[in-house]
């Protein structure tokens, strides 16, 4: 504690820190900008005698090149308003040193010594000393551009056209080419103008489409439709989305390799074997670049499939994975892994129109699909999730990008976590976090009653939407948004709750049937009334994801896993075998029959951490409402004695009639015919022997039933 309020002294000693990169960068741009129009009004004489002063030392040193002072800082301002990317400042600097002595250096040589005044003379001359007018030139000019990349952190890429029918490349290597170079600051400005029109509007982004890819507005009208729908909707808060620069973009690029020699290898792969195909596009991805192809007709396509190993050893060895046919084509395709993958960044996917303009409050950033697109999903829409793979795979990755989806859009009063986290060490980050409903919970023993509760909650909620009449959550919020100011007080919203299970297994190896049965319960009716379970694992057995719980949980997400056996268990066929780890899943949606690759989004420490204290600053005047849910420890360290007996006078009833209209009293038959453990059906039965119902055990014999069906109704009036 004493270690944290001198680092919260440190940090308030920092007059800035209360200040968003936005606000720092609009303060830097109208500094460099009113520099600019300063030494522009000094070389005319019009900024009085500290204008001259300063035009004299600047003319000594600049000579003729002084009108380079004001473009420089111009460019300055330039890059703080257009940048939304902090952590740039260092790099700019350095580069439009190299920008401004390049330029000096070029005028001093072509217009002669002393042009551009001491310093372009001091620049220039060891170049024209070693190599003479015309190699100075080039060099200068190379550097010249070399800085203004530099400022502006764009590369130079040139499109290269592909011979004959492979030709086209996926949007995402476009995206990756075009946007470095003019694009990226069609981005830069739109991002720049987004953010802008958040802050004027107070509200949070509205919304695209479901699992995918480019889905427009239809007209203005469902536009303005869906934004009053949405300010009635969070109209309980005036809630901001964090600012974007919390996130890290895009990084690296994508290297497929030769793909007209590829798409080759595999023509003449196929032809080999007596198939014949005619190759289609090329899509380049993040992690891997999809070659399509159409089978002549006549070709069954269990004889493409069947030559997997053929077709990988051909290419190189790679890990090839063959989907045959490619969704709503009448395609082949075949992924192969890039040479060089990109990590795919939140920032960029954050600030795609589909996401921003999004009115569904769960709407999640999955990542990117085999053609470089956003994957987006609509969690309410799952309505649950469940997410298995291999160690190291990326499904804790994938768990962070959820919750960074999930916070860049809701407030505490439109949604809360419930984190599970029995590994101790992935979730502990969001501890202080204030859309905590508990703090996170690492003790499976702890689990059990929180559970417990939110069953609990889900039937009051359903209560609450029989009296409403309201069927789901969405339309009771919609109720409560259309009625007038003083019912409104009277109603309070329920927020959306988001449990997220981090390591399903060791919660099922600590209470199996308890645990079992609670899950599958809350994933059988909780989608109505705003309850979502995320179940992650890292062993896919048939132990653990039992067929009850897949059959309510439909939405999967598969990692790499070991054997096409893990495959199946998780996803119900082959493929997740083929994956290639670090992020790259297979999703499949409840509503989707095959699964589509996807290559996750990456979220860093520093990005889950930067996130985290920018919600606990915004939210630090608001008190925190955790529900004290877990019960009080007894002497026997049993955290479930208290709530024990309220559960099991509802089950006594019912178990006391199974006992008397059966005449079979045991533990085991009890276990069988009312679902619960061994420890509640042995309890139960002490209840009875302690009420004179059955008779005290007595080794292995069977116990007596001393009340008989026909003497019931005489003993409820004894």
């Amino acid at each position: 504690m004493r270690g944290r309020k001198n680092k919260n002294k440190q940090e308030k000693q920092k007059w800035h820190d209360g200040l968003k990169p936005e606000t720092k960068h609009s303060i830097s741009g109208i500094i460099f900008l009113g520099l600019a129009a300063f030494f522009t009004l000094a070389a005319f004489g019009k900024a009085g005698m500290v204008g001259k002063s300063a035009y004299r030392v600047l003319e000594f040193t600049f000579g003729s090149a002084f009108f380079l002072v004001p473009v420089f800082f111009f460019l300055g301002s330039l890059i703080s308003f257009l940048s939304l990317r902090a952590r740039f400042v260092f790099t700019t600097l350095i580069g439009g040193a190299i920008f401004l002595l390049s330029a000096l250096g070029i005028i001093d040589i072509i217009f002669g010594e002393h042009t551009a005044g001491y310093l372009g003379f001091l620049v220039s001359l060891p170049f024209l000393k070693l190599f003479d007018f015309w190699a100075s030139i080039v060099l200068f000019a190379a550097l010249f551009i070399i800085g203004f990349l530099i400022m502006f952190n764009i590369p130079l890429k040139f499109k290269r056209k592909q011979d004959g029918e492979i030709g086209k490349e996926s949007s995402f290597a476009k995206a990756t080419e075009d946007k470095d170079v003019v694009s990226s600051f069609r981005e830069i400005i739109a991002d720049f103008k987004n953010s802008i029109e958040e802050k004027e509007k107070g509200l949070r982004p509205e919304g695209p489409v479901e699992i995918i890819q480019d889905r427009k507005l239809e007209d203005r009208d469902e536009r303005e439709e869906i934004s009053l729908r949405q300010s009635k909707r969070i109209s309980f808060r005036n809630f901001h989305s964090p600012p974007l620069d919390l996130f890290e973009g895009d990084r690296g690029k994508p290297s497929s390799g030769d793909i007209k020699a590829n798409a080759n290898i595999i023509k003449r792969t196929l032809q080999n074997f007596g198939i014949s195909v005619e190759m289609g596009e090329v899509t380049v991805g993040p992690s891997v670049t999809q070659y399509t192809l159409k089978p002549a007709e006549g070709i069954k396509l269990s004889r493409i499939t069947a030559l997997q190993n053929d077709l990988s050893l051909a290419l190189g060895g790679h890990q090839i994975r063959i989907e045959a046919p490619i969704p709503g084509k009448s395609l082949v395709g075949i992924e192969v892994p890039n040479n060089a993958a990109s990590l795919v960044g939140l920032h960029h996917l954050f600030a795609q129109e589909d996401f921003m303009k999004s009115d569904r409050p769960l709407f999640l950033a999955l990542g990117r699909n085999v053609s470089g697109q956003p994957v987006y999903a609509d969690l309410a829409k799952m309505p649950h999730l469940m997410i298995a793979g291999a160690t190291n795979s990326g499904k804790s990755v994938a768990i962070h990008a959820i919750i960074s989806s999930l916070l860049f859009r809701n407030s505490p009063e439109i949604m809360r976590f419930v984190l599970i986290d029995p590994k101790r060490v992935e979730l502990s980050v969001y501890n202080e976090l204030p859309h905590l409903l508990t703090p996170v919970i690492t003790e499976p023993k702890k689990a059990l009653p929180v559970l417990k509760w939110l069953t609990k909650e889900m039937e009051r909620r359903y209560d609450i939407l029989l009296q409403a009449k309201t069927r789901d959550i969405t339309s009771y919020h919609r109720m409560i948004a259309e009625a007038p100011e003083e019912e409104k007080q009277e109603k309070d919203p329920m927020p959306y709750i988001i449990v997220i299970i981090d390591e399903l297994a060791d919660l099922m190896a600590t209470y199996p049937r308890e645990f079992e049965a609670s899950v599958i319960r809350l994933a059988q009716m909780s989608r109505a009334v705003g309850i979502h379970l995320v179940l992650s694992t890292q062993r896919p057995s048939v132990e653990i994801l039992t067929g009850l719980l897949k059959a309510n949980i439909t939405s999967r997400m598969a990692f790499q896993v070991a054997t096409q056996v893990d495959s199946r268990t998780i996803l119900d066929m082959a493929g997740a075998e083929k994956l290639l780890g670090n992020g790259d899943m297979l999703f499949l949606a409840g509503d989707a029959a095959k699964p589509r690759r996807v290559q996750g989004a990456f979220v860093s420490d520093k990005e889950t951490k930067r996130l985290v204290n920018y919600l606990i600053k915004e939210y630090e005047d608001v008190d925190k409402d955790e529900l004290d849910i877990m019960p009080a420890e007894t002497e026997n360290g049993s955290i479930f004695e208290d709530s024990a007996d309220d559960v099991d006078d509802e089950l006594y009833e019912e178990a006391r009639e199974l006992i008397i209209r059966t005449g079979k009293a045991s533990s085991s038959y009890l276990q069988r015919r009312l679902k619960v453990g061994y420890a509640r059906a042995a309890r139960l039965l002490d209840m009875m022997e302690e009420r004179g119902v059955v008779s005290p055990g007595d080794g292995a014999k069977p116990r007596e039933v001393f009340i008989k069906p026909a003497s019931e109704e005489a003993e409820k009036y004894e």
